[in-house]
Parts: structure tokens; C-alpha cells; sequence
């Protein structure tokens, strides 16, 4: 028996979260004392599965030519490679949760989803309520497990390489199923949210769209960061929603946060709280953010955050 792993990926790029996803698999695979294999769907695989290599993978089940995404294929092709496996890992991406469901019907499998933590075979850890509480949950048989992104580690780098068997690809083509209209690809040069190393947020006490273009912007460009949002924010319209983080929003690890102007509220703490240095600019000095980050600023925006560009440009130029 052993693991599969779903190692999303788009356009030849591994997804941040299928890396951790791998290490949640790898835990489990652990203490079953099984192996761990991986399952690519791309247009081009051969670089992906040299990557998954790299990180342990000593095989990798690949289906190549695939240019779109079409949730029914996919749980197709991820079914038809894990018929023999004893439990399939995804990431709790929007792809991942929409792919599990049919993945563990197509399986008669058990579901879990959006774990944050294993403590023993089957037995895992999620958050509910906001992350307010922590709950553990057992499930037997066969599983399909879905692994909430920014929680586990990445994985180590070992330097293996991964063998290659390709898997059957199904065409998908009858009025039943949804068929892809388009595919929009975000614009612009920053970082995607949650594959970033460095993210700055603002948040309500920012005081409006204005001092995200001359503020929020200006410092994400200097740290080479993507640009989030709280909820207050993207309600008020100021954002759009693929910027928002926390419970309703984007899960994010980064290994700088920037918060600037957020208050803190349990639910933007429950999707950044495991950023590796949490960093806050808030004019409240109670503010529940400076209970959770390693460095706070008392202070205006309008005048901290212009100090903070100029101190960066300087020592990228020096």
C-alpha cells in the first residue's frame, strides 16, 4: 500500500501548498511505515516530476498535454492512479477542494478535509469556529484528505530523482459536464498571495482605497511582497476578494506579514498567524495584532510607511 500525493500545479509551476501537502503525506506515510508517491496533471511534466524528486518522490504517476482545467477530468486521471493507494493527500485549494468529493465518491473513500495537523493514523486535527477551536477527528478505511495551506512545513530538499509512469487521460465531452469558458490570469507583477515569501496587508485603519495605491502598494513593491487585504476592506470594496486574508479568505505562511492598519480581528489572525515574522503598524497601541507579531509600530501610517519604503530603497542600493 501507500500515499498519493496531488501535486497541483499551472503552466509547468508546483503550487506552494501541493509542497505541503507532501509533507503532510509524508508524516502519515511515516507512521504506516508505507511509501509515498506523487500524481502530476500538466501540459509538460518532465521538470515537475525532476522537482517532486528533489523532495523525496521516488515515483510520480503523470499525465502530460492536459492545457486546462476540468475538475471532472482530473478526479478522473487522479482516481484511475490511485486505485491501489490507501489514502490521497490534496491541498485545500479551491482546485483540491473542488476535486477531493468526486475523488472520494469515485473511491468509496472517506473524506477529511482542510486538516491542519496529524496525531496518529487516521487521526487528525482541524480548526472550526474561526480557529477558535481546535477539533480531532478518526476515520478508518481508505481516505481522501485535504491538507489546509500554511500549516505544515516545506518540505526538505533531498535530491533524489522520481521515476515516471504515465497514467490514462480522459477526455471530457458531453452536455452533462461543465465545460471551461476562459481562463483569467491575474495581472501585474507582484507575487500571488499564497505563494508569496513576504506579504503586506492593509486593513480598516489604512482609511481608504487612496493610501492603498500611495502606501500598501509602494511598500509591497519595495519588499517584492503581494498585496492583501482584510474582510472590512474587500466588504468596503477598497479590494478585490482575491486579496483577502483570513477565515473567509486566503490561508497564507509567508515569511514576513506586514500588517498595516489591521486590527487583528480572530478571523484575518486564523489565516496568518503561522507567517513566519508577523510585523504590525497600527496607531493603537492595544491593538489584539500586537499580541501576535514579533515587531510593532505605533504610529501613522502616513508617516511610518513612507519612512519604511525610503530605508528600503537605500539598502537595496547601497
Amino acid at each position: 500500500m501507500s500515499i498519493a500525493v496531488f501535486l497541483e500545479s499551472y503552466q509547468g509551476k508546483m503550487a506552494k501548498a501541493s509542497l505541503e501537502t507532501l509533507k503532510a503525506a509524508t508524516v502519515m506515510a511515516e507512521k504506516l511505515g508505507i511509501s509515498v508517491f506523487g500524481i502530476i496533471i500538466d501540459d509538460t511534466v518532465d521538470t515537475l516530476v525532476q522537482e517532486a524528486g528533489k523532495f523525496g518522490v521516488a515515483t510520480v504517476k503523470s499525465s502530460a498535454g492536459v492545457t486546462i482545467y476540468h475538475p471532472t477530468m482530473y478526479a478522473r486521471i487522479i482516481t484511475n492512479a490511485t486505485k491501489d493507494a490507501s489514502a490521497v493527500f490534496l491541498p485545500a485549494t479551491v482546485w483540491g477542494n473542488e476535486i477531493a468529493p468526486m475523488v472520494a465518491v469515485k473511491l468509496d473513500a472517506t473524506p477529511v478535509s482542510d486538516i491542519i495537523g496529524i496525531e496518529d493514523v487516521g487521526t487528525f486535527k482541524r480548526s472550526i469556529h474561526g480557529n477558535k477551536i481546535h477539533t480531532t477527528v478518526k476515520a478508518e478505511g481508505n481516505l481522501v484528505v485535504t491538507v489546509r495551506s500554511g500549516v505544515f512545513d516545506l518540505p526538505g530538499e533531498v535530491g533524489g530523482s522520481a521515476s515516471n509512469e504515465p497514467i490514462s487521460t480522459e477526455t471530457v465531452d458531453s452536455d452533462n459536464f461543465i465545460k471551461l469558458a476562459e481562463v483569467l490570469v491575474a495581472q501585474g507583477d507582484r507575487p500571488e498571495l499564497t505563494e508569496a515569501d513576504i506579504v503586506v496587508s492593509g486593513g480598516r485603519g489604512t482609511g481608504g482605497p487612496e493610501n492603498f495605491a500611495q502606501h500598501i502598494e509602494p511598500l509591497a513593491d519595495a519588499m517584492g511582497a503581494a498585496v492583501g487585504a482584510s474582510r472590512a476592506v474587500v466588504d468596503a470594496g477598497w479590494r478585490p476578494h482575491g486579496e483577502q486574508v483570513g477565515q473567509t479568505g486566503k490561508f497564507v505562511s509567508p515569511k514576513v506579514y506586514v500588517a498595516v492598519g489591521i486590527s487583528g480581528a480572530i478571523q484575518h489572525l486564523a489565516g496568518m498567524s503561522t507567517a513566519d515574522v508577523i510585523v504590525a503598524i497600527n496607531t493603537d497601541s492595544e491593538a489584539p495584532i500586537f499580541k501576535v507579531a514579533d515587531y510593532g509600530v505605533v504610529g501613522d501610517l502616513n508617516d511610518v510607511v513612507p519612512k519604511l519604503v525610503e530605508a528600503i530603497k537605500q539598502v537595496k542600493a547601497a
